[in-house]
């Protein structure tokens, strides 16, 4: 709990209730504490002040009019007297209320209000009961008296006096009783203790109420501090989560998402009011080259210092960055005039290049680090989606580095405008699975030896909704670019493993892997556990790697390799010869089959074609790779092949992709 039960001297005192559970032992000065205390009670005072206030002001009318309508029982019990008791209410009455009214008018402090309604009760009883002793009748006086404990127990029903005030208040009511008792009103021993008692234990009770309700009072007080204390945590905890939702990890400025956010809000802005903005896109030129030459730790480094700089560059304007890829940022201006936005990327580019951030691996002349700038403008033609305006900056973006790099590109309206069926896919890409809108169809890989089928190569295909089939040379790539292509990966793998090896239809299931894949953190874990589930044995597997420009030799894609080899999985080279590393690739890994591309067996039709192919054939055969030659169409190529002693093939003419279900009636 946040407090203690609070005893009266700390009522009493001032103290509050927190400071009962201060160890004496505690490393915090007694000085602080005490402050601290005061501070506390302080901060009680203030914030119940105007309520007291109010409730002082309701009970003292009440305690009036209560002390008013007592005259009647003077007029019954004690008639002799009863004018003056009478008048004498009225006056001590009138009195408390013009006194009470003033103080309240000029604003008097709580406390002395506190004391006027303290004063006023004391008076009352002291003003009645003068006057109410004298009566000639003894014996109903005797009787009357005892509602004179009703002037303790006011402190308590009409007030919110504070312990101490309520203790004076009651303890003078109680000595005018005693003294009127003894002094001025004859009465015998047994009545003097049985009504002493009974004003002494209304003392008492009066008292302890008293000093209860003041407990209460402020244990409510402490337990609405703590929970508003809880609330402005729970609040500021809530504003910290969104800022770090919407903050970069690495750089600190703003993420995609909340850019995204502030896209729909500037075009809601456009489209209701006309307010104009750009999109500059930027984009760290071979970024990936300075992350391979100097490490991701220089890498992260590089980005924010790029980050930091440019979020004051740009903030002084009016703008707003955000971080929209791995080395890509994304600029939104208000859009005064074109020439702004233009110099605003200018400005961008010389302001990172004015860094002179050290890039020794530049395929250029260049040796520091540079960006590649994009700039698209609002205008009707952007169409009917923010989307569409980023576009333009992607393309003018693309178009910068087409040029050299290092230089900026506003959008032209003459560049290939972005693919509307391209940017369907990218949803439909990311509930393929769970729509079912994705399948695996298996092609035959034979053995030339012997004629017989080895292998299957299983292919992925993309339906849209109403049916119609999407290239994989379409989807393929897109997949690749919005990351799909990892879940999508580890599908075709499981599902082949359960489609084709573990109902033993084949041999061996060989799976196409993107390089995505291969450098995403924990591939090799995940093919594990596919093969655990399946209970598959790794050996029965092949992933298929294509050669190109987006393998180049990184070290997580050689450890994600050697990961996998370490599993059983075999690992085939695909298309050899159509990229141009494929040498390097030789000499880095331990392929089991190198698949030669197609082009190479199409073009033997001349003696220049065959020859290419005979040193091709040579060339991987001396490195002890199993040679697979893709493409075989025709007769006649299957007899080049024959004569070229190739170890597996594969083609429309052997085989054309089939499902799981029809793969037996080629086998």
């Amino acid at each position: 709990m946040f407090y203690e039960q609070v005893s009266s001297e700390q009522i009493a005192s001032g103290v509050p209730a927190n400071a009962a559970l201060l160890d004496v032992d505690s490393a915090v000065p007694t000085k602080e504490l005490h402050n601290s205390a005061l501070e506390m009670r302080a901060a009680y005072a203030a914030e119940n002040d105007a309520a007291r206030r109010e409730w002082t002001h309701k009970g003292l009318w009440m305690a009036v009019a209560v002390y008013l309508a007592f005259a009647a029982p003077d007029t019954w019990l004690i008639p002799d007297v009863a004018p003056l008791t009478i008048v004498m209410r009225f006056a001590v009455a009138a009195t408390v209320l013009v006194a009470f009214e003033i103080l309240r008018w000029a604003k008097a402090k709580t406390v002395w209000l506190d004391c006027t309604c303290a004063l006023a009760l004391i008076s009352g009883y002291v003003g009645w009961l003068c006057p109410a002793i004298a009566t000639k009748y003894a014996m109903s006086m005797s009787y009357y008296m005892i509602f004179g404990a009703i002037f303790m127990m006011g402190a308590n029903l009409f007030f919110s006096f504070s312990f101490r005030l309520s203790v004076v208040t009651s303890g003078t009511v109680l000595m005018v009783f005693f003294v009127a008792l003894y002094a001025s009103f004859p009465s015998t021993p047994a009545y003097q203790l049985a009504f002493g008692l009974f004003y002494v234990s209304c003392f008492i009770f009066t008292s302890f109420v008293n000093w209860r309700l003041n407990v209460e009072r402020y244990n409510v007080f402490l337990n609405a501090v703590e929970a508003r204390q809880q609330h402005c945590e729970a609040a500021e905890r809530g504003k910290a989560l969104l800022r770090l939702s919407h903050t970069d990890y690495l750089t600190g400025i703003e993420n995609r998402r909340a850019i995204d956010r502030r896209l729909n809000e500037c075009w809601s802005a456009w489209k209701d009011e006309g307010r104009e903005f750009s999109v500059i896109l930027i984009d760290v030129d071979f970024f990936k080259r300075f992350n391979d030459r100097y490490g991701h730790q220089e890498g992260d480094r590089c980005l924010t210092i790029i980050a930091t700089t440019l979020q004051k560059l740009v903030e002084r304007r009016g703008g707003i960055i955000g971080r929209y890829g791995g080395e890509e940022f994304i600029v939104v201006m208000p859009l005064r005039a074109q020439d702004d936005a233009t110099y605003m990327a200018g400005k961008i580019r010389h302001q990172v290049e004015a860094l002179a951030i050290r890039h020794e691996e530049r395929p250029d002349d260049t040796q520091f680090v540079t960006v590649s700038v994009g700039v698209a403008f609002i205008s009707e033609r952007s169409g009917a989606k923010v989307e569409w305006l980023v576009r333009e900056a992607d393309l003018a973006l693309y178009s910068a580095k087409a040029s050299g790099r290092n230089c900026v590109r506003i959008f032209d309206p003459t560049l290939r405008r972005p693919n509307e069926d391209a940017g369907k896919l990218v949803p439909l890409l990311a509930a393929a699975i769970e729509r079912r809108l994705v399948s695996l169809v298996y092609q035959p890989i034979f053995d030339l030896r012997d004629g017989q089928m080895k292998a299957v190569e299983a292919l992925m295909r993309l339906r849209m909704p109403d049916g119609t089939s999407v290239p994989p040379g379409v989807f393929i790539p897109i997949a690749e670019r919005t990351g799909s292509i990892i879940e999508l990966g580890r599908w075709a793998i499981k599902t082949a493993c359960q489609d084709i090896l573990a109902s033993d239809r084949m041999t061996t299931v060989s799976v196409n892997v993107s390089p995505v894949q291969l450098r995403s953190p924990g591939f090799a874990a995940s093919v594990a556990a596919i093969l655990q589930e399946t209970g598959v044995s790794g050996s029965r597997l092949a992933l298929e790697v294509t050669e190109g420009l987006d393998m180049e030799m990184q070290p997580e894609v050689l450890q994600c390799v050697a990961d996998l080899q370490a599993l059983g999985v075999e690992i085939w080279l695909d298309d050899f010869g159509s990229g141009y590393a494929g040498l390097s690739w030789l000499r880095a890994i331990e392929f089991n089959t190198v698949k030669v591309d197609r082009t190479f067996l199409h073009d033997c039709s001349d003696q220049r074609g065959l020859t290419m192919l005979q040193d091709m054939v040579a060339l991987i055969r001396n490195r002890g790779n199993t040679i697979l030659v893709e493409g075989v169409e025709t007769e006649a190529q299957m007899s080049v092949l024959q004569n070229l002693s190739i170890d597996r093939v594969q083609g429309f003419h052997l085989g054309r992709p089939v499902t799981a279900d029809l793969l037996k009636a080629h086998a």
